[in-house]
């Protein structure tokens, strides 16, 4: 038998076959497995074989030039599949990897491919349940109807497999092959052998990822199979996974049972050079047509509205969303600092205060002579009776956050202000941090600033027009793209930042966009602007107080 993982290998160090840095940092480290095993693994080339026969054997295409053909997979996707199914325990003959993430620009065969291991999975398993789940029953009927597309043209699989209301059933082992959704009445029930995940990306919340993963807690070799492309949405599943999937490969997290392929540019100008484009496609003119995308990128270039469902969908660029001030790469920064080491010091504030049911938030810069970079620190507050609401409407993880520390609950029904008066009390009592000044909106903060001004705070009102916003909008900009605004790591205000959208006046001056979709916040954009606009402008006097 054929070890498709060396022969891949072999073309990607030859050249011959393009791909992204990820890509070869997984196959360099599966390649020295194979040579070099470790115990108690082994790979058993059979088994990593035996879904590839089963799909090129019963399984044909339903779609486009190739309906009624046998399915031949790529040597791409071969050499996923031996890597999926190849390494067992030698102990117990049971396979290693449990879940298995795969990146990939759309039309690249992703749905046949999960639809083909769902029929394996659905034979070789007794008493299997192979799910197919996606964030409504529609998406998640594609992989479904092609399994059965797959079924109806096979002559030995329509023998055995047949279709009911809702699933396939295989009446040899009371096998079962159904789609769900987060709204299916199935999931009390599941017991899932497979669990086929499509476009995690517009997953808002990871309740039906972990339901399914949970279900499979009884079985000797359970698979999650994930599918998608990159997506708009913030904080979902698509997030968390893929962040989990880089940590393995850089190796942050050690597991094994975890595989992520995850074909991307290496650099986000990539979309422009055509041999550059594989790397996201890697099916790009056997499975996809060259032509169709050349045309996207073509239209890209001269349609601004365009170009971010190109770069995500085509390119698998993490987007912001269609009108972003910034993209994700430039907002993106991991650093964290330690806020004890400005005890002593001084920083400038600003605050964006909420309306009912919105997010307030707290922001705190803070810096150190002779460094360019402004570290923030930042604290938010939401209603306590509109938490949970909250996340269910924005599908946006507020528990998660208090967990983080990063968000509490105040008030109500809506905020109460004075937790915000103590969060700057703190800073200066237990942080030993002195507010030089504090910037905010405005808008429904006399009393609150009447309650900071006896306090001894100095509140300074700062104008949310054009010609003020524009000005710090710019310096944040650089900043962002210099890398030099470390944020700890608080992934609320990320997410504020990713939804912020950029509107302009006649001259050119820039500001952010309130009214754009209250669903998506950019409170924590808006208070990191009011700390900004006070920097900018008592920037030297600032200087001269930090240690």
């Amino acid at each position: 038998m054929v070890n498709y993982i060396f022969e891949y290998w072999a073309k990607i160090k030859s050249g011959e076959i393009i791909v992204g840095q990820k890509i070869k940092k997984l196959y360099e480290k599966i390649v020295g497995e194979l040579e070099n095993p470790k115990h108690p693994y082994i790979f058993d080339i059979e088994k990593a074989s035996k879904p590839i026969i089963f799909i090129e054997k019963f399984c044909r295409h339903s779609k486009g030039r190739w309906a009624g053909k046998p399915i031949h997979l790529e040597l791409w996707q071969k050499a996923m599949i031996q890597i999926v199914y190849g390494f067992i325990n030698s102990e117990t003959g049971l396979r290693r990897v449990r879940e298995w993430f795969v990146l990939v620009g759309r039309k690249n065969g992703k749905s046949t491919l999960a639809s083909g291991i769902g029929l394996y999975e659905m034979l070789t398993e007794k008493g299997s349940q192979v799910v197919c789940a996606a964030t409504t029953l529609k998406q998640a009927k594609i992989v479904f109807h092609e399994a059965w597309n797959m079924v109806k043209q096979s002559p030995d699989l329509s023998k055995h497999i047949r279709k009911r209301k809702d699933d396939l059933y295989f009446d040899a082992s009371l096998s079962v092959y159904e789609p769900i959704c987060n709204k299916s009445s199935t999931q009390d029930g599941l017991n899932a052998q497979l669990g086929i995940v499509d476009e995690c990306h517009a997953i808002k919340d990871r309740n039906l990822y972990d339901v399914i993963k949970e279900s499979q807690s009884t079985r000797d070799q359970p698979l999650m199979l994930t599918i998608t492309t990159a997506g708009f949405i913030r904080e979902s599943l698509y997030d968390s996974l893929y962040d989990y999937a880089c940590n393995v490969l850089d190796g942050v997290i050690a597991d094994d049972t975890f595989i992520p392929f995850l074909y991307e540019l290496d650099d986000r100008d990539e979309w422009l050079n055509q041999d550059c484009w594989i790397k996201t496609n890697p099916g790009l003119g056997s499975i996809k047509q060259k032509t169709t995308l050349e045309s996207y990128v073509e239209r890209a270039k001269n349609e601004e509205s365009f170009k971010p469902t190109v770069l995500t969908k085509e390119f698998n660029l993490k987007a912001t969303n269609s009108n972003a001030w910034l993209p994700y790469e430039v907002l993106q920064n991991t650093s964290t600092f330690d806020i004890n080491m400005f005890r002593g010091s001084y920083c400038v504030g600003g605050v964006d205060l909420s309306s009912t049911g919105d997010l307030t938030c707290a922001t705190i810069i803070c810096m150190k002579k002779n460094d360019p970079v402004k570290y923030v620190l930042q604290h938010y507050w939401i209603p306590a009776n509109m938490a949970l609401k909250k996340e269910k409407e924005d599908g946006i993880p507020y528990t998660a956050f208090m967990k983080q520390g990063v968000l509490s609950l105040s008030g109500y029904n809506k905020i109460n202000y004075s937790d915000v008066t103590d969060w700057f009390d703190l800073v200066v009592k237990e942080l030993k941090i002195i507010p030089y000044k504090i910037g905010y909106d405005e808008w429904n903060s006399s009393y609150w600033v009447q309650e900071m001004q006896q306090k001894g705070f100095d509140t300074v009102a700062v104008r949310q027009g054009y010609k003020s916003v524009s000005p710090a909008m710019k310096e944040m900009e650089a900043d962002f793209r210099d890398k030099l605004i470390n944020y700890n790591n608080n992934k609320l205000l990320f997410w504020c930042l990713t939804n912020t959208t950029a509107i302009f006046d006649a001259a050119g001056n820039i500001k952010f966009d309130k009214s754009s979709n209250k669903k998506k916040r950019i409170d924590g954009t808006a208070s990191l602007y009011c700390g900004y606009r006070i920097l900018l402008d008592h920037h030297q006097q600032f200087l001269n107080l930090i240690k």
